[in-house]
């Protein structure tokens, strides 16, 4: 292959990530861990709710104890409802002031450092902007109302100390309507009712500390479908209407608690873990009482499709990674959210294997380059942002994911499980930050590793390679020349980077290890013959972008022979070579022949750049393919010929195909053909229920399109 000069690697790289200027993430505002006056231990919460009529009364009784010496005040977090009394544990009236956010109490004695205060708050709320959330009965929910505690969002429904840093323990007495269930935090102490009033109490106690965001509380016309780890109560707060979707949803819960005992060497710290369905767009981790969305509920058909095991696990790994131990400010997100989605991947490639679990590292990736190429880019610890919500992003979820894992390589996996079990041991129930788990690295380990976390945690941007390697028959070697590209503006590094490089010949594999950390580097490595692949990066550790052109015969190798990853982007990379019959010959082969679906939905997607003239037939074939998101991706290429012939195979498709998924493709496809007579199918297939409505909005946006009015 030709030498190709350096400026031309480097705008090869730079093509690949000119990284946002949308946003300079150094002009954020700068903010610092909260001072604390007082160490809050325990809130005891009663409240009661009127979901009718959208109010809530309550009484806090906060215990506290002084940090200062002679603190004579004591200021709460309090917003969007009105105090109407506080006294102390005497039942004596204490004087005090509240403004927009805040309520200052007046202490009847100045405290001494240590000294252990009680009062209680009494106030009363309407229909909170947030932290509180009524919600009115729709199609998909029962009326409800549950706490949105995170970020600093509880002091909206009760008065407190409303920040990560500080852990208390708490009760919740919760009053509500008969015939509804409250679900909170820790053990049930009890239920009692009130017949006269018609209504129902709850009393759950949280006897070991966490930090207020955590604390949760929902009330509905919950079924409990109850299951267990052993003697852990593993329970499903569902609507009515969803109780036969808790199994598919749910049911792999104790298999996951027993892999993260097992992987954390800590066993689940709480007393039970309840998983409540709430009408929010997502999971939000609360101790031992996880609220999660509604609209990952499924049933047995759509589970193989939509699992939610990837929410359910990255929720569940909460417990430990954000619960037990818990971020000491916002700064330092990453120590719940990367570690929280790195436990999704662990337990995914459990589940589902090897493949899958390079597959669901590879998409983690592309998640967090996306933000940096259209975004931003920033350090995933950074005293930087303008609220807490900034730092929860593709940086703090996948990068930081991402990262984790590059650290166990660089430690090995029983080092690094070691490091894992040894922090949450030191700093169970405690709040923490990023130096607390670089002192586990170094305890544990010995090694000092802070060239790597400077570089990966507390600088921006990720390693931009422009990769060329040449065979010289002479000397019998392969040149790989390296360079880092990446845009080095507002402090992106030059990357220090240990990394691996498989040559593969007719007989043998060889792996070399090298270390990158200059901008331009020149590899030599001594070979009997020349390669039939080289793979930079072959086990797909490092977060990278990479340029690397090959010949179409290595490509055509590593598709046929490589692994999952290596076989997805040669299936990518041959679209270019629309000109040359190896090429759609050896996408065609995968397809029919890959073992692993994503090499095959990826040739398929490569050949339709092609323009294939066997196309119909080849996409009509894969349309039977064992993996409904391949099944998917076929009709949708024979959907964008929008053949008016292919009318009544979509029709059978949609109605003999056991996938949602699939289902919805052929509506969509018999949208695009453009036959006003399929109105009738489409209108009786509007009425088929599916995971999340997929296939009614499907028929409806197949109906717009052959509205004869708009045509």
């Amino acid at each position: 292959m030709k030498k190709a000069p350096l400026a031309v690697l480097l705008a090869a790289g730079l093509s690949l990530s000119a990284f946002s200027q949308g946003l300079d993430w150094s002009k954020k505002a700068l903010q610092a861990e909260r001072t604390r006056t007082y160490d809050a231990r325990h809130y005891l919460i009663k409240i009661s709710l009127d979901l009718e009529g959208k109010t809530f009364e309550g009484a806090t009784t906060v215990t506290a104890a002084s940090l200062r010496e002679g603190l004579a005040t004591c200021v709460l977090d309090a917003e969007e409802f009105t105090v109407t009394s506080v006294f102390d544990a005497y039942g004596e009236p204490l004087a005090f002031e509240q403004t927009a956010k805040e309520l200052t109490i007046r202490l009847p004695r100045p405290q001494k450092f240590g000294e252990e205060f009680t009062f209680t708050c009494t106030y009363r709320g309407r229909n909170p902007k947030i932290g509180l959330k009524f919600v009115a009965e729709t199609e998909d929910n029962p009326r409800i109302v549950f706490s949105d505690s995170f970020p600093e969002n509880v002091h909206h429904w009760f008065p407190c100390y409303d920040y990560p840093n500080d852990k208390v323990t708490n009760e919740i007495v919760a009053t509500v309507e008969k015939g509804l269930k409250v679900a909170a935090n820790g053990r049930l102490v009890g239920v009692t009712e009130d017949p006269k009033a018609g209504t129902v109490t709850y009393h759950w106690s949280q006897d070991l500390p966490h930090s207020t965001y955590l604390i949760f509380m929902a009330a509905a016309p919950y079924v409990v479908v109850r299951d267990s780890y052993g003697t852990l109560p593993v329970n499903y707060w569902v609507y009515p209407q969803d109780e036969a979707k808790a199994g598919p949803t749910y049911g792999k819960t104790p298999r996951m608690i027993e892999f993260f005992n097992t992987i954390f060497d800590y066993e689940y710290p709480w007393q039970k873990y309840d998983q409540v369905s709430v009408p929010s767009g997502g999971g939000a981790e609360s101790t031992s009482a996880t609220a999660m969305t509604h609209r990952i509920m499924v049933d047995e058909k759509g589970e193989p499709d939509f699992p939610a095991i990837g929410i359910v696990s990255h929720e569940l790994a909460h417990q430990w990674w954000g619960d037990l131990i818990t971020l000491r400010s916002w700064a330092h997100t990453w120590l719940n959210e990367s570690f929280g989605t790195y436990s999704d991947y662990l337990y995914h490639r459990f589940e589902k294997g090897d493949d899958e679990g390079a597959v669901n590292l590879r998409e983690k990736l592309e998640s967090y380059l996306r933000e940096a190429r259209t975004r931003y880019i920033r350090p995933i610890v950074s005293d930087r942002y303008d609220a807490p919500g900034d730092m929860f992003d593709a940086h703090t979820y996948p990068k930081g994911a991402r990262v984790l894992h590059m650290l166990r390589s660089l430690l090995g996996d029983g080092v690094f499980f070691k490091v894992l079990s040894h922090f949450l041991h030191r700093y169970a129930f405690d709040a923490v930050d990023t130096a607390d788990f670089i002192r586990s690295v170094k305890t544990v380990t010995g090694r000092n590793l802070d060239w790597f976390f400077d570089q990966w945690l507390f600088k921006p941007g990720h390693p931009v390679f422009a990769v060329k390697s040449e065979w010289n028959a002479a000397a019998k070697t392969v040149r790989l020349r390296v360079a880092q590209v990446q845009d080095f503006a507002r402090g992106v590094p030059v990357f220090r980077i240990p990394l691996s490089v498989k040559l593969v010949t007719p007989g043998k594999t060889d792996v070399r290890e090298v270390w990158v950390d200059e901008r331009e580097e020149l590899f030599e490595f001594p070979l009997e013959e020349k390669p039939l692949l080289v793979r930079f990066d072959p086990d797909n550790v490092l977060l990278k972008e990479i340029s690397f052109p090959k010949e179409i015969d290595e490509l055509v190798y590593q598709l046929g022979h490589d692994d999952v990853i290596g076989r997805m982007d040669a299936a990518a990379a041959l679209a270019a070579f629309k000109d040359d019959p190896r090429a759609a010959a050896a996408l065609v082969s995968s397809l029919q022949t890959d073992p692993f679906w994503a090499v095959r939905k990826s040739s398929l997607e490569s050949a339709a750049k092609l323009g294939l003239k066997n196309a119909p037939a080849l996409y009509k074939k894969t349309c039977r393919d064992a993996d409904s998101r391949v099944r998917a991706a076929a009709i949708a290429a024979l959907g964008d010929l929008k053949d008016r012939a292919l009318l009544e195979f979509y029709k059978d498709l949609f109605l003999k195909d056991p996938s949602y998924r699939v289902q919805t493709e052929a509506l969509t496809a018999v949208g695009k053909t453009g036959d006003s007579s399929a109105v009738p199918f489409l209108k009786e297939a509007s009425a088929v229920p599916s995971y999340r409505h997929m296939v009614r909005r499907a028929a409806e946006a197949a109906l717009k399109q052959l509205d004869p009015v708009k045509r």
